[in-house]
């Protein structure tokens, strides 16, 4: 299974320009709003056309624009699931899943299908509800139980856990990364949450003002994301402008702090991140004297924010976040940061 996206559509005031593959993968596009994430969905599943570019699913050509084709989104075999999830609030949860097997011409085997897909997604007992009676998960379950009837050949998830209150959410992650393995086919998640491309897919993009600043595995991505907005993204507190200093070294003029690095450094550098949790009193490397100037409870965490005794007096401190059974008796004055722990950044 496999998907080749090459397009650009100009928007005005908004430029689309996005390459990419995926095979066989869950992948996340992670990137704030109107950054273009849901823009792609939208060219890949056919509601929009785009000015120019090729999109190629499962050897099949949905969209060339040369060759002048652009497949009708009920011809791409595409599985679409809308944040609001796109239920007919009129019809019940059966009629609902019903209008999935809308192709398929024999009676005997849609309703065999009806009930496979009601009984999988633990749906049985609710075909008579409609929409508004249901829960959020249970509505989540209908609306996938539709597309996923109709046997597509890739999934594109638009922000499925966005209007969810943080409880339901993890409850129905758990659900839909068990629905997402037994799918087994190629599959894009767009969301602006890192928690939940980190917890569901494989690969990740990364995406700002509608390109792509980089693509690849989830936990080599938010390891080493390669630019401001990719650490920005992936949570890093703490990024800064820096200058190369040596084939291993960096200067953070802020911060007055040089730092030596796992990775050489390229010419190109703009900046540095080192993760809230990389700082350690126990490192000899990348340490320097330090004093706290605030400190913030969590429920299971201490965030303590610092800065560099040679560092700007009034530049915007530095985050170290620790577990409260780990939080010493007394405030360290020396803070150290292993070099496979910052992070070079070039865009």
């Amino acid at each position: 299974m496999s998907l080749s996206v090459s397009i650009k559509k100009n928007f005005g005031s908004f430029q689309l320009d996005v390459s990419f593959e995926s095979e066989g993968v869950v992948l996340g596009f992670l990137g704030a709003s109107g950054c273009g994430k849901s823009m792609t969905l939208r060219c890949i599943a056919g509601i929009e056309k785009p000015d120019e570019g090729r999109i190629v699913l499962n050897g099949r050509v949905l969209f060339d624009s040369k060759a002048h084709i652009n497949l009708r989104p009920q011809e791409r075999k595409i599985g679409y699931l809308f944040q609001n999830y796109g239920l007919f609030p009129n019809m019940t949860l059966e009629q609902n899943i019903r209008c999935g097997l809308c192709r398929e011409k024999d009676k005997g085997k849609r309703e065999q299908m009806l009930r496979e897909i009601i009984e999988r997604m633990v749906l049985t007992g609710l075909e008579g509800h409609r929409p508004s009676q249901l829960s959020g998960g249970q509505q989540q379950r209908t609306a996938l139980a539709r597309i996923l009837v109709n046997q597509p050949e890739i999934l594109l998830l638009d922000e499925p856990f966005s209007a969810l209150d943080a409880y339901l959410k993890m409850q129905l992650e758990t659900e839909m990364k068990e629905i997402l393995h037994e799918f087994g086919r190629d599959v894009i998640l767009v969301s602006h949450s890192r928690d939940e491309i980190y917890r569901l897919c494989g690969d990740v993009a990364i995406m700002d003002h509608g390109r792509l600043l980089g693509k690849g595995d989830v936990r080599k991505m938010f390891a080493d994301p390669g630019s401001r907005q990719g650490a920005v993204l992936t949570g890093c507190k703490n990024i800064e402008s820096a200058v190369k200093t040596g084939e291993f070294e960096v200067f953070v003029p802020h911060w007055g702090m040089h730092f030596t690095t796992c990775e050489p450094v390229k010419d190109h550098l703009c900046a540095i991140g080192i993760r809230e949790h990389d700082f350690n009193p126990d490192v000899s490397v990348n340490r320097s004297a330090i004093r706290l100037v605030d400190e913030t409870e969590d429920p299971f965490e201490w965030i303590e924010k610092f800065r560099y005794e040679g560092g700007d007096a009034d530049g915007e401190p530095v985050w170290w976040r620790l577990a409260k059974d780990a939080r010493p008796q007394e405030f360290p004055r020396e803070l150290g940061v292993d070099p496979k722990n910052i992070m070079l950044l070039y865009q």
